[in-house]
């Protein structure tokens, strides 16, 4: 057993022979000196806006501000160091998990500070983490300067909205916000189902739950088959990750309910293409019929960086299920979604290097940018020209 190893079962042992009671008491004791270093790190990453802050055995305190890696002053982390930082962080739970699984992820609080989400890994036998910074305010989609007529999707009674894109592109804000629009016009009982939770929500026109993998519950799709039990009129999935949770999720937007949820792809055609490679090719027929029924929107976005140097914008790629969208999905002729996406423009849709050409002509990005964050080159060139 490695010296980590060590160090974790001997944490599982003594959180789980604490009472409930003495548990936060316990991981205090644990890391009392850590903890306050671990704050100041947080205080200077907040201080400067990151949105990221990593900690890895051999390198100084990384943060990640407007995109950019940027190196906190100090000498480089031993093993230790990262160590003591992290540890007293885990409850018994996460503990067993990044015992069991070698990695875990999960959400903590700070007084003053705000809420964090942290993913504990490991990485040439010694532990490495990525802390992410969470905004304490919702976001609307103004402040993340998202397309406004997006708030109609929140107001449907039935269906799914899919946000894609790569980690770290805002997919959570995105949500967010409309999980916020969803809480301002109506009275909706909203279940989120998250790892882990990242915004929280206080109840006004809507009840809003918020259950926590691994803390609350053990997967996505045990409580998404328990939520349907629960009268929701609202369901965010915050990923689908297996055939149970899609097929679940597109059951539930079939009757009667509104899912938000998140997939990783690079653009919106592409996210129709991972729905279904999720199952075996004879139920695909299914999922398709499934899927042309259910759909209301995808949308993909990156965040690319302002012309200031500071400020990132986020270009957006959004198909809306319109009935020629729906029957080419039907259909199986996915190849032709693109031009009905860039033809869509009346129907709310546009292209990702559409997007990127309104923030050139805004002046908020450069063509240099637009070019390297382009799917389409031959595209681009031909909408700048």
């Amino acid at each position: 057993m490695g010296e980590y190893d060590s160090e974790l079962s001997k944490i599982v042992a003594e959180l789980n022979r604490a009472a409930p009671s003495q548990k936060m008491a316990a991981g205090a004791a644990r890391g009392t000196q850590s903890s306050a270093s671990l704050d100041k790190v947080l205080q200077q990453a907040a201080a400067r806006n990151a949105s990221d802050i990593l900690l890895v055995a051999g390198a100084p305190v990384m943060l990640r501000v407007t995109g950019n890696l940027t190196v906190v002053p100090g000498p480089p982390l031993e093993p230790e160091d990262v160590r003591d930082f992290v540890l007293p962080l885990l409850e018994a739970h996460q503990a067993e998990e990044l015992y069991r699984n070698k990695t875990v992820d999960f959400g903590f609080y700070r007084e003053g500070l705000g809420r964090f989400r942290v993913n504990i890994h490991h990485q040439r036998a010694t532990l490495a983490a990525c802390i992410r910074l969470l905004p304490a305010k919702i976001p609307t989609l103004e402040s993340l300067h998202l397309p406004l007529h997006l708030a109609k999707l929140a107001d449907k009674r039935q269906g799914m909205v899919l946000l894609t894109g790569p980690t770290g592109c805002g997919k959570s804000s995105a949500l967010a916000a409309l999980i916020d629009i969803v809480n301002t016009r109506r009275a909706a009982h909203v279940v989120t189902i998250e790892d882990p939770v990242e915004y929280q929500h206080t109840n006004r026109s809507a009840v809003i739950e918020q259950i926590e993998v691994g803390r609350d519950t053990p997967d996505f799709a045990v409580t998404l088959r328990s939520i349907m039990r629960q009268s929701p009129d609202v369901i965010l999935v915050g990923e689908m990750r297996d055939a149970e949770t899609v097929a679940t999720a597109l059951t539930a937007a079939e009757t009667g309910h509104l899912v938000l949820s998140t997939l990783h792809t690079n653009d919106t055609v592409q996210c129709v293409s991972r729905i279904l490679d999720i199952f075996p090719t004879v139920n695909q027929p299914q999922i398709r019929q499934q899927l042309s029924l259910a759909l209301l929107a995808v949308i993909a976005q990156q965040l690319v960086p302002g012309v200031d140097g500071v400020t990132r914008w986020p270009a957006t790629e959004i198909m809306i299920a319109t009935d020629a969208v729906r029957a080419l999905i039907r259909k199986g002729d996915d190849h032709q979604l693109r031009s009905q996406i860039s033809v869509g423009k009346a129907d709310g849709m546009i292209t990702m290097e559409q997007s990127l050409v309104e923030l050139v002509r805004a002046g908020r990005i450069d063509r240099e940018t637009a070019f390297a964050h382009c799917y389409r080159t031959d595209d681009l060139q031909r909408y700048l020209s």
